[in-house]
């Protein structure tokens, strides 16, 4: 970015006027993919002259973001159909046995449940652990006097919260951030790490101290036998491998990319296969007759999920890449970067600083969270981050990492009710959607306070 101020065109008033409209929306609970497109067709009209590459673009702008979402989109889809195979041995349940027996009292109950939700989060993402994890664990936690409120906010505040907004295995959130602010993803990565561990672990505390009356006044049971399993008895050997292996295999490929320094895409790409591998291999093992159409079938659900949940992110993804690197891709060659002119405008302007900036992109990406996606603002956080954060000579990864935790936190599943996310936990943990929001409110922002602070000495 240059030091001449930007003159803007009829583009960066469409865009800023479709942000402007993006945002209000989302405060609204309103779906904003038709308006981004029909913003982004505008643009390109305006840019271009040209009313058929308008709609040219309409395809090669959901190209353009489909092509940089769609390793993220294709693991997801990967680690649901693994976990739908692994359900058929019987190896979920005998998985998390261990922690079963270490649950002796609310306390341990909180933060073990928090801890399962983080790890298995991490490596399988937050929805289907919230599926294979909730129905084994928030059972066991409420014999011990954890309320199930307490139980939802833990599994919330450290799965859906603080593992998808580090995102440290599978790392789409920070590739998306690292493509739209510009930097490298080893920078992006760290930042990651930790930003959400200070959010997590302040929000997991606070969550825990503001529900110390319900857990004193919850009701306790004695312990009761647990029931007998439906696999057969010739299966569990089978349950017992599979609950040894797959963990075995993912440590092995997390220490792997530590050892090896494996980031970003091909971090992604060994996580998958390791999950491709498993699923062939519980497939083969489980039922060996059927095992080409049930490894066909886990695959056909893995992806409907993977679709569902992106979708809606890739035509948002595409509008907001119009503000920064990947202008070029979608408006041709020399195609202004909009959000970045649109900074430098404002910072020749206003009298912004690193602090202001810090807590104004937490507030953007909480804003984009709305939309019920954490996913969704991560394009115009980053960009954003890149914008705003030259002008001042700031670190941009923590700038764009502060929006990261914003958005994620508020959209990806701890404070909007009708997040899938949310409502999963709530559904499983038998509580209201609505009062599950409500109770994270306080705990979330204050660790996006605290994560917000160190990202400013970051910066």
């Amino acid at each position: 970015m240059t030091d001449t101020v930007p003159v803007f065109t009829l583009s960066h008033y469409i865009y800023m006027i479709t942000i402007a409209l993006v945002l209000f929306l989302m405060v609204r609970k309103k779906d904003v993919v038709i308006v981004c497109l029909i913003g982004l067709t505008l643009i390109t009209v305006s840019y271009t002259g040209s009313v058929i590459t308008g709609i040219q673009a309409l395809f090669s702008s959901l190209l353009t973001a489909g092509k940089d979402l769609f390793d993220i989109m294709l693991v997801i889809s990967i680690m649901v159909a693994m976990l739908k195979s692994l359900d058929s041995t019987g190896a979920s349940e005998k998985m998390f046995a261990p922690v079963k027996k270490m649950i002796k009292n609310p306390l341990q109950a909180y933060f073990l449940l928090g801890a399962a939700a983080y790890i298995s989060a991490s490596f399988f993402w937050p929805t289907p652990a919230t599926a294979l994890v909730g129905p084994l664990l928030i059972p066991v936690c409420v014999q011990v006097g954890l309320p199930a409120m307490a139980a939802a906010m833990a599994f919330n505040i450290f799965g859906h919260g603080m593992g998808l907004s580090g995102d440290l295995i599978i790392q789409g959130a920070i590739k998306l951030s690292a493509n739209s602010s510009g930097v490298d993803i080893g920078s992006m990565f760290t930042t990651s790490a930790i930003l959400s561990l200070t959010c997590g672990i302040v929000a997991g505390i606070v969550g825990y101290i503001m529900m110390r009356k319900e857990i004193k006044a919850a009701p306790k049971f004695e312990p009761v036998e647990a029931p007998e399993t439906d696999v057969p008895k010739k299966d569990q050997p089978y349950a017992v491998l599979f609950a040894i292996l797959t963990p075995l295999a993912f440590f092995a490929a997390a220490g792997a990319m530590i050892a090896f320094k494996i980031r970003g895409g091909d971090a992604t790409a060994l996580i998958g296969g390791t999950g491709v591998l498993m699923l062939i291999i519980s497939s083969i093992v489980s039922d060996k007759r059927n095992c080409f159409e049930k490894s066909v079938g886990y695959l056909r659900e893995g992806f409907m999920f993977g679709i569902k949940v992106f979708s809606p992110v890739i035509p948002i993804a595409a509008f907001f890449y119009l503000g920064g690197v990947s202008s070029d891709e979608i408006l041709g060659e020399g195609a202004p970067q909009l959000m970045f002119d649109i900074g430098k405008r404002i910072y020749t302007s206003l009298p912004l600083g690193k602090i202001p900036l810090a807590f104004g992109n937490t507030l953007i990406g909480m804003i984009a969270g709305l939309e019920g996606s954490g996913f969704v603002g991560l394009p115009l956080t980053g960009s954003m981050a890149a914008a705003f954060g030259s002008s001042v000579g700031a670190n941009i990864a923590p700038l764009a990492g502060v929006g990261q935790m914003g958005s994620i936190w508020s959209g990806g599943g701890t404070l909007v009710p009708w997040s899938f996310g949310l409502a999963a936990t709530a559904g499983i943990a038998g509580v209201s959607p609505v009062e599950l929001a409500r109770k994270n409110f306080i705990p979330v922002c204050c660790g996006l306070f605290a994560s917000t602070v160190v990202g400013i000495f970051m910066m």
